[in-house]
């Protein structure tokens, strides 16, 4: 029959008598039977399973990857996979393979271990620009696995260990010396803050001091201002008087000698003098008898 059902994700590329005349898009074909012919060809991004390759580095390093590569058949030029290559699935399997050798062996083991995104991206490039011929677009590529020799697996395994040990040592020493760094600025901190109160609680000792020695001061000035005042206003017989029960009290005491000032027979004199005089045994005209 010569009605094709076209669906959105196929093209038909159409040979009349065995000359490719043009593409067919989404939707119901008439293609002339005996007179034409058709290929379908499938626009759907697909992927390759590249199996487990053994590559060599550039340290002659044996080393095993398998990767998957997606590509699609391009929408403009479909006609390309069916003029150009007979299987362009099994072709870009191939030269996935070789071209993963290639990109390794300029590698050393140390990068191809750890520039995986690296090689992906060369990968993709050199698979792209040799499928473009055949109408194909390598869309990505992604390493799966990367498998060094048993021996070379065991020596990372022990220097990741060591490196290990290294970064624990370092981040143990570190943070002991972080903690010494802040033990003694803590008591930096607290000799100052010690130190400043002490020099505070000096200063308030001090000027309490003055402060209590000058209210002392002013309390003894002030005394001695009353007790002048005091002695201004007394007279001979009212310091006699004092002066006598000052003796009172030393005679009372348990002391046999007594030394009088030479001030006393005076005082004594001006006291004697200040009493009254009676004139009892004087007749007129006469003395006492």
């Amino acid at each position: 029959m010569g009605l094709n059902i076209v669906k959105q994700y196929d093209r038909l590329v159409v040979f009349r008598w065995g000359q490719f005349v043009g593409i067919r898009g989404p939707g119901l074909r008439w293609i002339w039977p005996i007179v034409e012919s058709r290929v379908r060809v499938d626009l759907r991004e697909t992927f390759l399973d590249i199996p487990r390759q053994t590559c060599i580095t550039r340290d002659n390093a044996p080393i095993d990857v398998d990767f998957f590569v997606y590509l699609r058949v391009m929408e403009d030029r479909p006609e390309y996979t069916v003029i150009k290559i007979s299987n362009f699935v099994g072709a870009a399997r191939a030269l996935a393979t070789t071209t993963l050798r290639a990109v390794v062996g300029d590698m050393d083991l140390d990068d191809v271990l750890s520039k995986r995104d690296q090689i992906n991206a060369v990968l993709r490039t050199k698979l792209d620009e040799a499928t473009e011929r055949w109408g194909v677009k390598v869309t990505a590529v992604e390493i799966r696995e990367i498998s060094p020799p048993r021996e070379v697996q065991e020596a990372m395994n022990r220097q990741m260990a060591a490196e290990r040990i290294r970064r624990a040592t370092v981040i143990e020493a570190d943070g002991e010396r972080q903690a010494a760094i802040l033990k003694a600025e803590g008591n930096k901190q607290g000799n100052i803050l010690q130190a400043e109160g002490e020099r505070q609680a000096a200063i308030l000792r001090a000027e309490g001091n003055r402060q209590s020695a000058i209210l002392n001061a002013e309390g003894f000035s002030q005394a001695l201002a009353q007790i002048n005042a005091v002695a201004q206003t007394a007279d001979a017989r009212t310091m006699s008087l004092q002066y006598f029960e000052t003796l009172k009290r030393l005679g009372e005491g348990a002391a046999t000698k007594f030394i009088l000032p030479l001030e006393f027979t005076n005082l004594l004199q001006s006291f004697v003098g200040s009493l009254p005089r009676s004139d009892q045994g004087t007749a007129p005209g006469g003395r006492a008898g």
